[in-house]
């Protein structure tokens, strides 16, 4: 075999993922023709992406059992294009962010998922479930927005808590079959059976359709095309890629195991160039479809492969079944992955974290919550986090001084010597009072950046002026190469130490 389409040291329960794949592909329904219609696009565009991503993902993934499709994060950014030049240049743009991810993925830029830290993830699952909920709201409006009064909300709304309380009960009497789809099969039979009037998934619109038709996207192959998609392509390689590997950090917690970053990227590239080229909208990983999936126990590339055809088999030959599911079952089965979604866990430990984690987590799911944008909020919880580490470290710089016998001044530093903490280490010397040859010692201290060179060139600077000389020592082998690199524009002193050795961590 080329490669292994599964890990057959896996043990798979193929019951378990075959019903989890039947239900995954049954709440991907009302989404991804959502997700198309707030693009400004047809319903099956993203009921095609839905297959594609997640036959593709699933199959060469770096995470078995995660869900991917039609995403809302993605439908939104594609939303000003759909608007301004249609359909064709949405199909261009997904097939060029795919090629953008997929060379992440070579690059190995997954690694850098490492440096969002735990209270941003944190504040990106709670934005996340709180959209989730927040969206399985409109099932309680009416077609002009108003909302559902008297005997039609009571109705819904007694639906809707039929389904969460099976969700929550069934696995108490047993697991042999996901509680999700027995509760999906049980409200569906109540309303079908007693004719109970209610909204369908046929009401969203008709996913009656054939097999997703090769097509290659119809403009202009020229610069200003390009110019025109490159933007949005950019932001949609973003935004998939950062909801996509955080997904996977999120599996992998759950089931205690570790998935690959940079063949996730890879897949989800490929997934969406396919996509584009097979009439999709593009998407990525889907939280709520995954922790659905894992929640049932699926742990193998199975269940989201059963998802992928089920679904198509539903657009294909199924429709006229899936459109008369009720929609409440739907809503109860998402709000109660809303809730298992939250991390609960935060709000019992927010009085023990240090207030900056607890700043971090409350803008990171307040802007995830009310723009919906993740990328957004993830790069705005990185950069917080990033700024208080630099200040914190930037105030942990210290200075132990001594004079020698031959009346040599010595100054160990602590602490990193960056951009944030040249202020500091400028102050901790008497230019003036000092003798005329000082060492500055850096086994407990590093230098940093270009800013921490130029502090010790201007330091040198001061001290010749005055006739005296500084000397650096212990530089570690990595501070050493920093310094030479930058001997063209810098002037500074280091003793030879042939016999200091210091651990130098391998990025």
């Amino acid at each position: 075999m080329v490669f292994n389409l599964f890990d057959f040291k896996q043990d798979v329960d193929y019951k378990t993922e075959v019903l989890s794949g039947l239900t995954v592909a049954i709440a991907l329904i009302p989404e991804a023709v959502a997700f198309a219609l707030i693009a400004g696009l047809s319903p099956l565009t993203g009921l095609y992406a839905a297959f594609v991503m997640g036959l593709v993902t699933s199959v060469f993934g770096g995470r078995p059992g995660m869900i991917s499709g039609a995403t809302g994060a993605v439908a939104v950014v594609l939303v000003g294009l759909a608007n301004t030049h249609g359909p064709e240049y949405v199909f261009a743009a997904v097939i060029l962010a795919g090629v953008l991810q997929v060379l992440s993925g070579l690059m190995r830029l997954g690694k850098f998922m490492r440096l969002v830290p735990h209270p941003v993830i944190f504040g990106f699952v709670n934005g996340l479930a709180i959209i989730i909920f927040m969206s399985q709201l409109t099932q309680f409006q009416g077609s002009n927005g108003e909302w559902l009064a008297g005997p039609e909300l009571y109705m819904n709304l007694g639906l809707v808590l039929v389904t969460m309380l099976i969700i929550w009960s069934f696995p108490k009497l047993t697991r042999a079959v996901p509680s999700s789809l027995v509760a999906i099969l049980v409200v569906s039979a109540m309303v079908i059976g007693w004719d109970i009037p209610t909204k369908t998934v046929g009401d969203l619109a008709s996913i009656s359709g054939g097999f997703p038709p090769f097509h290659l996207p119809l403009i202009q192959l020229n610069v200003e095309s390009l110019l025109t998609i490159l933007p949005y392509s950019f932001v949609i390689a973003g935004v998939g890629l950062i909801e996509s590997l955080l997904t996977l950090n999120i599996v992998d917690e759950i089931t205690e195991s570790r998935g690959r970053g940079n063949k996730e990227a890879v897949a989800q590239g490929t997934a969406n160039i396919l996509s584009g080229i097979f009439s999709g909208m593009g998407g990525c990983a889907m939280i709520g479809q995954s922790l659905i999936n894992i929640s049932n126990g699926a742990r193998a590339r199975l269940s989201g492969i059963v998802a992928s055809v089920v679904l198509l088999l539903f657009v294909m030959v199924g429709a006229n079944w899936i459109e008369r599911l009720p929609m409440a079952a739907l809503t109860g089965l998402m709000i109660m992955v809303a809730l298992g979604t939250f991390e609960w866990a935060s709000l019992k430990t927010i009085t023990k974290m240090p207030r900056s984690d607890i700043f971090v987590m409350i803008v990171v799911t307040a802007v995830t919550a009310v723009l919906h944008n993740l990328a957004l909020a993830v790069v705005i919880g990185v950069v917080i986090s990033a700024l208080v580490f630099s200040w914190d470290n930037a105030k942990r710089i210290r200075a132990r001084k001594s004079v020698d016998a031959e009346g040599v001044k010595h100054y160990e530093l602590y602490g990193p010597l960056f951009f944030g903490s040249v202020g500091v280490f400028n102050e901790k010397f008497d230019v003036q009072g000092d003798p005329d040859q000082v060492i500055i010692d850096f086994c407990e201290s590093r230098v940093v950046d270009m800013s921490a060179i130029e502090a010790l060139n201007k330091l040198t600077e001061r001290y010749s002026r005055l006739g005296k000389k500084v000397q650096l020592r212990h530089l570690s082998p990595d501070c050493r190469k920093l310094l030479k690199n930058a001997d063209r524009i810098i002037q500074v002193n280091v003793l030879e130490d042939p016999n200091y050795k210091i651990v130098v961590d391998k990025l």
